[in-house]
Protein backbone atom coordinates (compact mmCIF):
# COMPACT_ATOMS: atom_id res chain seq x y z
CA UNK A 1 0.00 0.00 0.00
CA UNK A 2 1.02 3.46 -0.92
CA UNK A 3 2.30 5.61 1.46
CA UNK A 4 1.11 9.27 1.78
CA UNK A 5 3.66 12.04 1.44
CA UNK A 6 1.59 15.09 2.22
CA UNK A 7 -2.11 16.29 2.85
CA UNK A 8 -2.78 19.72 1.64
CA UNK A 9 -5.75 21.71 3.09
CA UNK A 10 -7.35 23.71 0.15
CA UNK A 11 -9.33 26.66 1.28
CA UNK A 12 -10.61 25.13 4.24
CA UNK A 13 -13.31 26.86 6.57
CA UNK A 14 -14.76 26.69 10.12
CA UNK A 15 -17.06 28.66 11.47
CA UNK A 16 -17.22 28.20 15.53
CA UNK A 17 -19.58 29.96 18.10
CA UNK A 18 -17.74 31.35 21.28
CA UNK A 19 -19.27 28.12 23.11
CA UNK A 20 -17.51 25.73 20.45
CA UNK A 21 -13.91 26.77 20.84
CA UNK A 22 -13.32 25.56 23.88
CA UNK A 23 -14.26 22.37 22.25
CA UNK A 24 -11.53 23.18 19.41
CA UNK A 25 -9.10 23.31 22.24
CA UNK A 26 -10.06 20.34 23.98
CA UNK A 27 -10.33 18.01 21.10
CA UNK A 28 -6.47 19.19 19.37
CA UNK A 29 -4.86 19.02 23.44
CA UNK A 30 -6.84 14.97 23.02
CA UNK A 31 -4.24 14.68 19.96
CA UNK A 32 -1.38 15.01 22.23
CA UNK A 33 0.12 18.17 20.25
CA UNK A 34 2.04 20.97 21.58
CA UNK A 35 -0.88 23.58 21.69
CA UNK A 36 -0.34 27.53 21.99
CA UNK A 37 -3.81 30.11 21.97
CA UNK A 38 -3.06 33.56 21.28
CA UNK A 39 -6.10 36.08 22.00
CA UNK A 40 -5.52 39.18 20.06
CA UNK A 41 -6.51 42.67 21.17
CA UNK A 42 -9.75 42.68 18.60
CA UNK A 43 -10.79 39.53 20.02
CA UNK A 44 -9.57 37.24 17.42
CA UNK A 45 -7.91 33.70 18.63
CA UNK A 46 -4.84 31.91 17.01
CA UNK A 47 -4.44 28.16 17.28
CA UNK A 48 -0.97 27.18 16.90
CA UNK A 49 -0.37 23.37 16.48
CA UNK A 50 3.06 21.93 16.76
CA UNK A 51 3.92 17.81 16.31
CA UNK A 52 6.83 17.28 18.65
CA UNK A 53 8.07 14.40 16.38
CA UNK A 54 8.93 16.31 13.47
CA UNK A 55 8.68 20.10 14.73
CA UNK A 56 5.86 20.97 12.25
CA UNK A 57 3.11 23.40 13.19
CA UNK A 58 -0.15 25.13 11.82
CA UNK A 59 -1.32 28.26 13.09
CA UNK A 60 -5.46 28.73 13.08
CA UNK A 61 -6.16 32.09 12.84
CA UNK A 62 -10.03 32.69 14.42
CA UNK A 63 -11.67 36.27 13.23
CA UNK A 64 -14.22 37.53 15.50
CA UNK A 65 -17.19 38.12 13.32
CA UNK A 66 -20.08 39.23 15.62
CA UNK A 67 -20.81 35.88 17.96
CA UNK A 68 -18.82 33.62 15.37
CA UNK A 69 -14.88 32.63 14.92
CA UNK A 70 -13.99 31.93 11.61
CA UNK A 71 -10.89 30.52 10.12
CA UNK A 72 -9.68 29.80 6.69
CA UNK A 73 -6.94 27.98 6.13
CA UNK A 74 -4.53 27.11 3.46
CA UNK A 75 -1.79 24.47 4.54
CA UNK A 76 0.31 21.48 3.45
CA UNK A 77 0.70 19.01 6.31
CA UNK A 78 3.08 16.13 6.39
CA UNK A 79 3.12 14.76 10.15
CA UNK A 80 0.39 12.47 10.61
CA UNK A 81 -1.15 13.81 13.95
CA UNK A 82 -1.58 17.37 12.46
CA UNK A 83 -3.31 15.44 9.62
CA UNK A 84 -5.71 13.80 11.67
CA UNK A 85 -6.25 16.50 13.41
CA UNK A 86 -6.99 18.43 11.11
CA UNK A 87 -9.59 15.99 9.47
CA UNK A 88 -11.52 16.04 12.93
CA UNK A 89 -11.78 19.12 12.99
CA UNK A 90 -13.40 19.81 9.49
CA UNK A 91 -15.44 16.79 10.36
CA UNK A 92 -16.35 17.57 13.96
CA UNK A 93 -16.76 21.45 13.33
CA UNK A 94 -18.98 21.04 10.00
CA UNK A 95 -16.35 22.78 7.93
CA UNK A 96 -16.04 23.27 4.02
CA UNK A 97 -12.41 21.99 2.25
CA UNK A 98 -10.46 20.20 -0.22
CA UNK A 99 -8.67 17.94 0.95
CA UNK A 100 -5.51 17.20 -1.20
CA UNK A 101 -3.92 13.11 -0.14
CA UNK A 102 -0.78 13.04 -2.52
CA UNK A 103 1.07 9.84 -2.64
CA UNK A 104 4.05 9.52 -4.54
CA UNK A 105 1.69 8.24 -8.24
CA UNK A 106 -1.44 9.74 -7.62
CA UNK A 107 -3.16 12.19 -5.46
CA UNK A 108 -6.84 12.00 -3.92
CA UNK A 109 -9.08 14.67 -3.56
CA UNK A 110 -11.52 14.63 -1.30
CA UNK A 111 -14.15 17.75 -1.08
CA UNK A 112 -15.80 18.22 1.96
CA UNK A 113 -18.90 20.24 2.79
CA UNK A 114 -20.74 21.15 6.18
CA UNK A 115 -18.09 18.10 7.59
CA UNK A 116 -18.92 15.45 5.59
CA UNK A 117 -16.95 13.93 2.39
CA UNK A 118 -19.50 14.68 -0.63
CA UNK A 119 -17.08 13.68 -3.44
CA UNK A 120 -13.54 11.54 -3.93
CA UNK A 121 -11.89 11.95 -6.84
CA UNK A 122 -8.15 9.99 -7.78
CA UNK A 123 -5.63 12.11 -10.32
CA UNK A 124 -2.70 10.74 -11.53
CA UNK A 125 -2.13 13.23 -13.32
CA UNK A 126 -3.35 12.40 -16.73
CA UNK A 127 -6.46 10.89 -15.79
CA UNK A 128 -9.16 11.64 -13.16
CA UNK A 129 -11.62 9.41 -11.85
CA UNK A 130 -14.55 9.15 -9.87
CA UNK A 131 -13.94 7.27 -6.90
CA UNK A 132 -16.88 8.35 -4.52
CA UNK A 133 -19.42 10.49 -4.98
CA UNK A 134 -22.71 11.17 -2.30
CA UNK A 135 -25.80 11.16 -4.06
CA UNK A 136 -28.72 12.29 -1.61
CA UNK A 137 -31.67 9.75 -2.01
CA UNK A 138 -33.31 10.54 1.28
CA UNK A 139 -33.33 14.08 0.19
CA UNK A 140 -34.73 13.56 -3.23
CA UNK A 141 -37.57 11.29 -1.82
CA UNK A 142 -38.29 13.50 0.88
CA UNK A 143 -38.71 16.35 -2.28
CA UNK A 144 -41.01 14.24 -3.83
CA UNK A 145 -43.22 13.28 -1.19
CA UNK A 146 -43.86 16.42 -0.25
CA UNK A 147 -44.89 17.68 -4.17
CA UNK A 148 -48.35 18.79 -3.45
CA UNK A 149 -49.39 18.99 -6.78
CA UNK A 150 -50.14 15.16 -7.14
CA UNK A 151 -52.34 15.31 -4.45
CA UNK A 152 -53.91 18.51 -5.79
CA UNK A 153 -54.22 16.46 -8.68
CA UNK A 154 -56.17 13.60 -6.99
CA UNK A 155 -58.35 15.94 -5.30
CA UNK A 156 -59.72 17.52 -8.73
CA UNK A 157 -59.93 14.11 -10.35
CA UNK A 158 -62.26 12.81 -7.29
CA UNK A 159 -63.92 16.41 -7.85
CA UNK A 160 -64.51 15.27 -11.56
CA UNK A 161 -65.73 11.96 -10.61
CA UNK A 162 -67.99 12.86 -8.25
CA UNK A 163 -69.88 15.82 -11.08
CA UNK A 164 -69.58 12.79 -13.22
CA UNK A 165 -72.05 10.47 -10.63
CA UNK A 166 -74.11 12.86 -10.41
CA UNK A 167 -74.41 13.85 -13.83
CA UNK A 168 -75.09 9.88 -14.69
CA UNK A 169 -77.88 9.42 -11.92
CA UNK A 170 -80.11 12.20 -13.50
CA UNK A 171 -80.04 10.73 -17.13
CA UNK A 172 -82.31 8.72 -19.07
CA UNK A 173 -80.65 8.40 -22.54
CA UNK A 174 -78.68 4.90 -22.83
CA UNK A 175 -75.97 7.01 -25.11
CA UNK A 176 -75.00 9.33 -23.00
CA UNK A 177 -75.12 7.27 -19.78
CA UNK A 178 -72.59 5.41 -21.99
CA UNK A 179 -70.76 8.32 -22.71
CA UNK A 180 -70.21 9.48 -19.00
CA UNK A 181 -69.34 5.58 -17.94
CA UNK A 182 -66.16 6.06 -20.82
CA UNK A 183 -65.22 8.89 -18.39
CA UNK A 184 -65.54 7.55 -15.66
CA UNK A 185 -63.55 4.92 -16.47
CA UNK A 186 -60.42 7.01 -17.84
CA UNK A 187 -60.94 9.37 -14.83
CA UNK A 188 -60.66 5.79 -12.07
CA UNK A 189 -57.51 4.57 -13.90
CA UNK A 190 -56.09 7.68 -13.82
CA UNK A 191 -56.78 8.17 -10.16
CA UNK A 192 -55.54 4.83 -9.59
CA UNK A 193 -52.53 5.42 -11.30
CA UNK A 194 -52.13 8.65 -9.26
CA UNK A 195 -52.71 6.83 -5.55
CA UNK A 196 -50.20 4.01 -6.48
Amino acid sequence: MAHRVATEYVNASLTLTEAEMPRLITLCEIQQLKLQVFVLDNGNQEVVLEEDAGGESIRLTFERINEEYRCTLTCRVVQPKLTNTLRKLVSFFKGDAIVNRIYPSYTMVYHYIRGAVVLIVENNGTQTRTVFEHKDTLGRMESQFNLCSVEEEINRLRGSVNELLDIRNQLKDPEQIAEIDLSLKYHSRLLFTLEA
